[in-house]
């Protein structure tokens, strides 16, 4: 989804949809080699702001890859989730859920 967004702003910024897959393909593989064979983390996105291709739309990178960008609906599903389902469930419950349990693992 980040590299559709990324994708997508260069194209507006006046890049070729297709070079631009193919730039993201290239460093996609390379990020993907160095997690395989090195066991180290995936560094797609410092390789995006390192690349002067991606250049102009550095400035844009942090709005594109804010992760509340990519959870849609899930803050408003997992509250009306709590509201019909949980704490109808809990209900019965009600008088316990004041103390205090431990558990040992």
């Amino acid at each position: 989804m980040a590299t559709e967004n990324i994708i997508m702003a260069m194209v507006k910024a006046g890049g070729n949809r297709q070079e631009c897959h193919e730039a993201i393909r290239v460093l996609s593989q390379e990020a993907a080699a160095v997690v395989k064979e090195q066991g180290r983390d995936n560094d797609l996105m410092e390789r995006i702001r390192r690349s002067s291709y991606f250049s102009p739309i550095h400035g844009q990178l942090d709005a594109l890859l804010e992760p509340s960008g990519f959870i849609g609906r899930a803050p408003s599903q997992v509250t009306k989730f709590l509201v019909e389902e949980v704490k109808p469930s809990l209900k019965p419950y009600a008088n316990q859920l004041d103390r205090i349990s431990e558990l040992d693992l």
